[in-house]
């Protein structure tokens, strides 16, 4: 069935794609309780609560009145941090955030998951995926600590739809952005110089403003159970069609469909079909011909 929220825990809130998923919250007038480690003191929060998402008494405080939770509260990267701090602090919080919203009585929840569920952008290089384009049934190959957090991200979801009956999405997010940050248009360039750098991602992305759009489709739209679903452009993030990368750059990775022009290597038919989600905002030099 579908759901309308009314007061929404945001976890992350004062992270990058936090912020924008409270704009797109204000846009459709839902009140937004953030949680984050710091409080910058300028979200769009009705209330705001400062400390990490794995303490238990403070997400119940903060559950208080909820009836829908997004949660992006995590270490992004297994890079800076010992594998022990990354892998433990996001299932820990991500199993605290769901454990307790069911609790509580929350019925939608949506989380964060990644891309790099697929073990493939801090894998060994050698790493290739079993075939493309990939999809939420594709094997994972997880070698770090962030994919194996998100693992247990999405199993912990798995669990409370389960036990509890909750609607949880695990959206698998690929790199991030929008044209103010720069971000995409730098590793566009990259992409343009060395395509085999993009291997690992499979040219992925998603431009921010979409990704809030995700999150609140997910936790909108009619759905009941558990759903890893990969959200992503439609469209490659270099320069160059898509079947021309794979020739160069994964020539024995077996194809199952199609991928004309810039189409992105990755089947987006869940987003479509559970979320009704497709990116409106593309990169201009990964843009479909």
């Amino acid at each position: 069935m579908s759901h309308t929220p009314s007061r929404v825990l945001v976890t992350g809130a004062a992270g990058r794609l936090g912020r924008v998923v409270l704009r797109e919250l204000a846009a459709r007038g839902a009140t937004a309780v953030g949680l984050d480690r710091r409080d910058p003191g300028d979200t769009e929060t009705e209330q705001f609560f400062t400390g990490d998402a794995a303490d238990v008494s403070l997400v119940k405080a903060a559950l208080a009145g909820v009836d829908t939770v997004i949660h992006l509260a995590a270490i992004p990267t297994p890079e800076f941090l010992p594998g022990d701090e990354v892998f433990v602090g996001n299932a820990a919080a991500t199993f605290v955030v769901l454990n307790e919203a069911a609790r509580a009585g929350t019925t939608r929840a949506v989380i964060a998951s990644s891309f790099s569920i697929t073990g493939l952008p801090f894998g060994p290089a050698a790493l290739r995926p079993a075939h493309v384009p990939i999809d939420e049934a594709s094997p994972l190959q997880v070698t770090d600590p962030y994919a194996l957090s998100k693992q247990a991200d999405e199993a912990t979801a798995a669990m409370v739809a389960r036990r509890d009956g909750m609607t949880v999405s695990a959206l698998r997010f690929p790199l991030l952005g929008w044209p103010e940050d720069g971000q995409l248009a730098e590793q566009a360039e990259l992409y343009r110089k060395d395509p085999a750098a993009g291997i690992s991602h499979l040219w992925t992305y998603l431009d921010s403003r979409d990704a809030a759009r995700a999150c609140w489709l997910a936790a909108t739209v009619p759905l009941s159970g558990y759903h890893p679903i990969f959200v992503t452009a439609p469209d490659t993030l270099a320069p160059y069609p898509t079947q021309e990368l794979l020739d160069g750059c994964l020539p024995d990775v077996p194809r199952r469909a199609a991928l004309p022009n810039r189409t992105v290597p990755v089947d987006l038919t869940a987003a479509r079909t559970l979320l009704g989600f497709t990116a409106e905002h593309l990169f201009p030099q990964g843009r479909t011909q």
